[in-house]
């Protein structure tokens, strides 16, 4: 598959993800990334053992480019609905262990009374 086959790839995940975080389809949305990762170690590779000698002609680059903003705009609009939600995870997840350490101080206290 050529490098714009995967870019073109690429951002139709993307946007498939963008509609995801906006439903809070997280399920969805973790499929949808581990296929763009997929993607991208396949540029990766291809960059690294030169499969991808073809030039681009301006056209192409100009698609490649285009490609890769919508890419990063969709990244912007994902992280823009999942990082409130990672946050209050992570709240919950530090009132836990909170809540752990105190029991633990106070639950071994008990045991002398």
């Amino acid at each position: 598959m050529s490098a714009l086959a995967l870019y073109k790839n690429m951002c139709e995940l993307s946007a498939q993800m963008v509609v995801a975080a906006r439903d809070n389809d997280w399920e969805l949305l973790t499929g949808l990334e581990h296929q763009v990762a997929g993607l991208r170690d396949r540029l990766a590779a291809n960059d690294e053992d030169g499969s991808v000698t073809t030039p681009l002609n301006a056209h192409q680059r100009e698609q490649k480019i285009g490609m890769i903003r919508q890419i990063l705009a969709d990244d912007a609009e994902v992280r823009r609905h999942t990082e409130p939600w990672m946050q209050n995870v992570q709240q919950f997840l530090g009132s836990q262990r909170q809540n752990r350490r105190v029991q633990q101080a106070y639950g071994a206290l008990s045991s002398f009374r």
